[in-house]
């Protein structure tokens, strides 16, 4: 109703809108909707279980053709087989080797260098200092693959055949590839099934119905399967995907999916109140709730889609994996679910079927009581609660943000990491895993002179000579995956690069994770501030309003900060980690922002929708009321499902899922119930400026009036 109480006679806009929120809830389009669906699911279901085959788990191929180390394996493809990948077998015999471990040792060199995939690429058997371990570097040419792990268990099982008294373990980059691989088989199935279980049995709390669980699952289901399958046939185009894309796509769907699940039944269950026959209860709540699920979508996809701007491979490559992602499952959303419910009838609610002319929840329940609470002193809530969240920033200090070893970046010590220690207690830390250095053959004495010259390289190969280049090794002094080998690295760059006419590039495991630092540093400071940008201007285009926006930018910012500052404090005194990934920081700010932002959005357009018949503060409090439930049910959803990331064995994925959680359950439960709504109620109509909403009407009340219809 109008300020005049008339009922606006609907435009030529509104009523398309109008048909187009009918046509997943005719009374015959909703089977022509289930039938395309069906459809969709037959030609993508084949197509979507290809997607983990198409993963790229190597660090290199994570860099942009412009970084060093990049052009450097380029180069090196002329000296080594293209994807060597050397594993390092080492025997130990703690009371000092035998003449026999040295025969033995031989011998399996000779057995390794005739596997199909060395073809002769065996360095050794080398013998330690002190006596007690030999090391063999045998290259292998499967690169990051699913052979990786068969070829790492036969060197075990040929090295481990004789005396029991010498013991084997395999390093080096080929078996910390084979552990990963085996990590991120079994990523897809491990958060599926997970994450299916964490929703349904959220979603029986939420309903307290043993069968409407189903739809929004089959809905979320659907639309998974159909963006894996998007996804694969994009990387057939060149867009790179990796476990982590893949593992976060599957709790990124569901969770989101599921959410606008939640949103779109309970508006259709507040319209069945209002509607005797179903479909038009339907059409009406798509009409109403649609724009803000839509609009909370697109906010989504523009934050993701501004990771395309990334150098880095896997933080642009994330970007389009998301976006389709959420885009698949709105579209499933606002066309599958609603022919589904509208099929199947009001029988789907059980036991708590809505009747016709039942109360609304706006005015009364729970949330509603917490709104008029909060309007009695609402300066004195959000000040209070902004100081708080403020203070739990306090977390950051002293937390460590960089690249984490190769041990640090593992939940427990996989048979590679074990393998590293042993190498590192007998032998120069990073043997098997050079600095490789290529230039111009004429400056072949000078390159090999400042590589050996630089301090943290012990040792320097012959150079090889081929195609007017020299390729030259240096075996660093430290740890490959150490600050102090990351040092080394960047000194043989300088050194090399100041030999005239050598134009020398400085490439191997070190550098490429030193470049892939580099480049993630760089995209966080890029993309950081043009996410807040993005989501800015779609905010005030959708409520119209510069004040709205911008403080509902500062709620999800500071929001962002508070969980990043408390998870800090869970992963160094409850997880026992050592720091976080340069990425996890941009990862988790770009989730939490645009999902932050998406119950915002429910909320305030929502609010502005109660704004226009009771003037903002009673609409503050009656959109909470309205929206409450189903935000925070909305929020435990997706809490619950990027907790699931903890599941797997890997760091950042598991400080990902748990920043994210962390943050969404502040979002949901103190941001935008305690936060967003006190200020709404202390700004009232400003909270519109410029739009038309800001001017008092004769519907606006005072606070008092607020907290007198209590």
């Amino acid at each position: 109703m109008t300020a005049e109480g008339r009922s606006p006679q609907p435009g030529a806009g509104q009523r398309r809108a109008s048909r187009i929120a009918a046509l997943p809830c005719g009374r015959r389009s909703k089977y022509a909707v289930l039938a395309f669906w069906v459809i969709v699911v037959a030609l993508t279901g084949p197509l979507a279980g290809k997607l983990m085959g198409a993963e790229k788990n190597d660090a290199a191929a994570y860099l942009p053709a412009s970084a060093e180390s990049t052009q450097e394996l380029s180069l090196q493809s002329r000296f080594v087989v293209k994807n060597l990948n050397p594993a390092v077998v080492v025997y130990t015999r703690p009371s000092g080797l035998t003449p026999a471990d040295l025969r033995k040792a031989a011998a399996d060199a000779r057995r390794f260098a005739a596997l199909p995939a060395v073809s002769g690429r065996v360095t050794g058997p080398i013998p330690s200092a002190d006596h007690q371990a030999i090391q063999t570097i045998v290259g292998s040419s499967l690169g990051f693959s699913a052979n990786i792990g068969a070829f790492i268990s036969n060197l075990q099982a040929t090295a481990s055949r004789g005396d029991p008294g010498l013991t084997v373990h395999i390093a080096g980059p080929a078996a910390s590839a084979a552990d990963q691989v085996k990590i991120f088989k079994g990523i897809d199935t491990t958060l599926l099934y997970t994450t299916l279980a964490v929703i349904i049995v959220l979603l029986l709390i939420t309903y307290r119905s043993p069968v409407l669980w189903l739809l929004p699952i089959i809905s979320a289901g659907v639309s998974l399967a159909a963006a894996e399958a998007v996804i694969y046939l994009l990387t057939k185009q060149g867009l790179v995907v990796n476990g982590q894309s893949g593992g976060i796509l599957v709790v990124l769907v569901l969770g989101a999916s599921t959410d606008y699940a939640l949103l779109l039944i309970a508006r259709y269950r507040e319209e069945l109140r209002r509607h005797s026959d179903r479909h038009e209860a339907m059409a009406s709540a798509l009409r109403r709730a649609g724009p803000a699920i839509i609009a909370s979508a697109a906010t989504v996809i523009a934050a993701m889609l501004c990771l395309l701007v990334a150098d880095s491979a896997d933080i642009s490559g994330l970007g389009p994996v998301a976006a389709i992602g959420i885009a698949v499952g709105l579209l499933a959303m606002i066309t599958l679910l609603p022919a589904l419910l509208v099929i199947v009838g009001r029988w789907i609610f059980w036991p708590q079927r809505p009747r016709l002319g039942s109360d609304e929840p706006g005015s009364r329940g729970t949330w509603a009581r917490i709104g008029r609470g909060l309007a009695i002193r609402p300066r004195v809530v959000w000040v209070v609660t902004a100081v708080l969240l403020a203070g739990a920033w306090a977390g950051l200090v002293g937390f460590k943000v960089g690249p984490l070893t190769t041990a640090q970046s593992f939940r427990g010590t996989p048979a590679s990491v074990a393998a590293e220690q042993v190498v590192a207690r007998h032998f120069p830390a990073g043997a098997g895993e050079p600095v490789a250095v290529i230039g111009n053959a004429a400056a072949a004495p000078r390159l090999r002179a400042a590589l050996a010259g630089t301090s943290g390289i012990a040792a320097v190969t012959p150079p090889v000579v081929k195609d007017g280049l020299v390729y030259l090794q240096g075996t660093l002094a430290s740890k490959p995956d150490s600050p102090a080998a990351y040092a080394t690295v960047n000194r043989v760059r300088a050194a090399v690069h100041a030999v005239p006419g050598a134009n020398a590039k400085v490439g191997g495991r070190t550098a490429i994770t030193a470049d892939v630092e580099h480049y993630a540093n760089r995209d966080r400071n890029l993309i950081i501030p043009l996410v807040l940008l993005m989501v800015l201007i779609i905010l005030g285009l959708l409520l119209r309003s510069v004040v709205a926006a911008f403080l509902l930018i500062g709620t999800v910012v500071l929001s962002f900060g508070a969980a990043l500052g408390l998870s800090a404090l869970a992963f160094r005194h409850i997880f026992g980690f050592a720091g976080a990934d340069t990425a996890m920081p941009l990862f988790a700010f770009v989730f939490l922002v645009a999902l932050g932002i998406d119950y915002n959005i429910f909320l305030m357009t929502r609010v502005r929708e109660e704004s226009k018949r009771s003037g903002t503060r009673f609409g503050a409090i009656t959109g909470l009321g309205a929206t409450g439930g189903v935000i925070t049910s909305a929020g435990l959803i997706l809490a619950g499902t990027f907790a699931t990331l903890g599941t797997l064995p890997l760091v950042v994925l598991t400080e990902i899922g748990f920043t994210v959680a962390i943050g969404v359950l502040i979002d949901t439960i103190i941001v935008r119930s305690v936060l967003v709504t006190a200020l709404t109620l202390d700004i009232g109509r400003m909270m519109w400026w410029p739009s038309r909403l800001a001017r008092r009407s004769a519907q606006e009340v005072s606070l008092a009036e607020v907290t007198a219809a209590r």
